[in-house]
C-alpha cells in the first residue's frame, strides 16, 4: 500500500499531503491539549512523521518532521504562541524532538528502500527461475518436433527404397510434428499478446457446436490414439464472441487433456448456453491435480514446476488470459470421472440461425 501511494502520488502532492496531515493532527491535538500534556503531543506528532515516512518519499517526510517540530515548539511548549522556550529542559526536549523526528523519518525511509530492494531481488530471482524453466521446457518441446521433421525429411530424401505406405507415414509424421511446433509458437505469441495488455476481443456470431467438433477433430488427428467424447445440444444458439480467442481456450484445454493423461483415459467436452451464459466443460479420467497444484495451475510455466511432465506450461495460462479477456471465468475442480474438470463461463449474446439468415436476407434486399 505504501509503495503504491509513493508511486501513484506525485512528489508535489506528497509535499501538500504531508503538510496537510501534520497540520490536521496538530489541530486535533491543540483541541485536546487541555486533556493531555505537551510531551504526549510530541509522541503523537512523532507517530505521524513515522506514518508519513512509511508512505511518502524522503523529502516530504523531512518537511513534515521540520514542520511538526516548529508547530510543537510554537503551539504546545509553554509559554505558548512564542518561539521563546523558557526552561532548559524544554529546550533540550525540542532539540531532541527535532533530531529524533528527522532520524526517525530517514531510518524508516531507508528500511523501506531496503525492503523494496530485497523484494526486487527476490522477484528477479523468481523471474530468472521461471524463464529457465520455460527455456528448459521449450528446448524439449521445440526440439522434439524439429528433430521429427528433419528425420522424416531426410528419410524421404535419401531412402529410395521406401514404399508408398512408408512415404505416407513419413509425410503424416512431418505434418503432425509441424502442427505441434506451430502450436508451441502460437502459445508463445498468445502469451506475449496477453502480457502486452492490448488484447481486445473482436466479437462476431459464432457456432460454438461446430467449433467444438472442429477442435476435437484437430486434437484427435494430432493424437490418433485418443478418442474424445462430445456432449452438446445441437440446437445451441449462435453466440456473439471472439471465435479466435474461444478456439484457443477450448483447444488448449482439450489438447492438454489429451497430452497429459494416460492413453486409456476418457476425455469429455460439453457445452450449454442457458440464460445468455456459455458454459464449457472439459473433463477427463486422468490423475487430476492435488490441492497445491490446483492453486498454481493457471500460472505460467506451472506444468513443468508442479508436475514435471512435458509441456511448456503456457496452455492453461493462455486459457485463463483469453477467458478473462472475454469477460468470463475459468475454474478447476475434481471431475466425477476421477480427473480434472475445467469449467468456463462466458457471458454472451445469443441468437438463432434463422435470425442470422433473416438479417443477411434483409441486407441483401
Amino acid at each position: 500500500m505504501s509503495t503504491y501511494l509513493m508511486h501513484t502520488v506525485k512528489k508535489g502532492k506528497q509535499y501538500l499531503y504531508s503538510t496537510a496531515i501534520v497540520i490536521m493532527v496538530s489541530a486535533v491535538c491543540f483541541a485536546l491539549s487541555h486533556f493531555m500534556g505537551y510531551r504526549v503531543i510530541a509522541l503523537i506528532l512523532l507517530l505521524t512523521v513515522s506514518f508519513l515516512a512509511i508512505t511518502f518519499d524522503i523529502l516530504p517526510v523531512l518537511l513534515a518532521a521540520t514542520l511538526s517540530a516548529m508547530i510543537w515548539g510554537y503551539f504546545f511548549i509553554p509559554p505558548r504562541f512564542t518561539v521563546h522556550v523558557e526552561t532548559t529542559e524544554d529546550k533540550i526536549l525540542l532539540a531532541m524532538y527535532f533530531v529524533i523526528a528527522l532520524i526517525n523519518g530517514v531510518l524508516t525511509y531507508k528500511i523501506r528502500q531496503l525492503e523494496k530492494a530485497s523484494r526486487l531481488k527476490e522477484e528477479r530471482a523468481n523471474s530468472v527461475a521461471l524463464y529457465n524453466t520455460l527455456l528448459n521446457s521449450l528446448s524439449h518441446e521445440l526440439r522434439t518436433p524439429i528433430a521429427a521433421i528433419i528425420g522424416a525429411a531426410d528419410n524421404l530424401q535419401l531412402n529410395n527404397n521406401l514404399t508408398q505406405t512408408d512415404r505416407d507415414m513419413l509425410i503424416a509424421e512431418i505434418s503432425k510434428a509441424s502442427l505441434r511446433l506451430n502450436q508451441q509458437v502460437e502459445n508463445l505469441l498468445n502469451i506475449s499478446r496477453l502480457e502486452s495488455g492490448h488484447i481486445q476481443p473482436k466479437k462476431d456470431w459464432c457456432d460454438v457446436v461446430e467449433l467444438i467438433y472442429d477442435i476435437v477433430k484437430r486434437v484427435e488427428e494430432n493424437n490418433p490414439h485418443r478418442s474424445i467424447d462430445i456432449s452438446v445440444n445441437q440446437s445451441m444458439p449462435l453466440c456473439s464472441l471472439d471465435k479466435g480467442m474461444l478456439d484457443q481456450v477450448i483447444y488448449n484445454l482439450v489438447n492438454n487433456a489429451a497430452i497429459h493423461t494416460e492413453d486409456n483415459s476418457k476425455i469429455l467436452v460439453s457445452a450449454t448456453c442457458p440464460a445468455d451464459v456459455l458454459e464449457l466443460i472439459v473433463e477427463d479420467s486422468g490423475r487430476g491435480f492435488n490441492e497445491k497444484e490446483t492453486k498454481d495451475v493457471f500460472h505460467k510455466f506451472s506444468r513443468a514446476r508442479i508436475s514435471g511432465t512435458a509441456g511448456s506450461g503456457l496452455g492453461l495460462s493462455i486459457v485463463k488470459g483469453f477467458t478473462e479477456a472475454l469477460a468470463g471465468t475459468v475454474s478447476l475442480e475434481k471431475s466425477n470421472m476421477g480427473g480434472a474438470r475445467f469449467i468456463i463461463l462466458i457471458p454472451v449474446k445469443t441468437t438463432s440461425f434463422n435470425y442470422i439468415h433473416e438479417q443477411t436476407g434483409n441486407i441483401g434486399h
